[in-house]
């Protein structure tokens, strides 16, 4: 029997290698976004945001798609990067700068990673949203090099940086890894899949 083919509605290879593991227990095939998809991420929360990601790419490739949007909270931000996470500075290198500078030294570092999940019909109608939350504490600094947000955001339980979570533990920990474990029954009721 051939396998449903799930569409992840994203460009980043690194997100779409992620929650493919984390769908990779399942008995489907999956496929990024088609490359010269881009969608304008106009939405005012996560779900809104990924719905219009999982949407377009229903629509496009005509088949089963999931996407997601996810961003960094700090507490004593009021929440902030937020959805804005991926916009927060031009590079890695000048977000983390940014973050670090704005919350200095106060002793309060609390901050969450957030994740909201979409499944859509190939026809582009949403059937199940889902959200996800990793809870931790930002660094003072980052703990490797070449990171962004992900290696200054410690999860106690853990004891490491989101960025050094084995995909294991990514996908029982993590933001992203919480929201696809709540859809993947949805998407196995939807698929039939035993």
């Amino acid at each position: 029997m051939e396998k449903p083919l799930i569409t992840i509605a994203s460009g980043n290879k690194k997100k779409v290698a992620e929650i493919e593991a984390m769908l990779g227990p399942l008995p489907i095939d999956v496929q990024r976004q088609p490359s010269d998809l881009f969608v304008e991420e106009t939405g005012s929360t996560y779900l809104e945001n990924a719905l219009l990601k999982a949407r377009a790419a229903a629509k496009l490739t005509k088949s089963w798609t999931i996407a997601d949007d996810s961003g960094l909270e700090v507490d004593v931000l009021n929440g902030k990067p937020g959805i804005y996470s991926a916009r927060y500075a031009e590079s890695n290198e000048q977000k983390l700068h940014q973050i670090l500078n704005e919350i200095g030294d106060t002793p309060y570092r609390s901050a969450r990673f957030h994740s909201a999940m979409v499944l859509c019909s190939p026809n582009g109608n949403s059937i199940k949203d889902t959200e996800g939350i990793c809870w931790g504490e930002l660094l003072k600094a980052p703990a490797y090099p070449g990171g962004e947000f992900e290696s200054i955001f410690w999860v106690k339980e853990a004891q490491c940086t989101y960025g050094e979570l084995s995909q294991e533990q990514l996908s029982k920990l993590g933001s992203r890894g919480k929201a696809a474990r709540k859809l993947a029954p949805y998407l196995l009721e939807e698929l039939r899949i035993n």
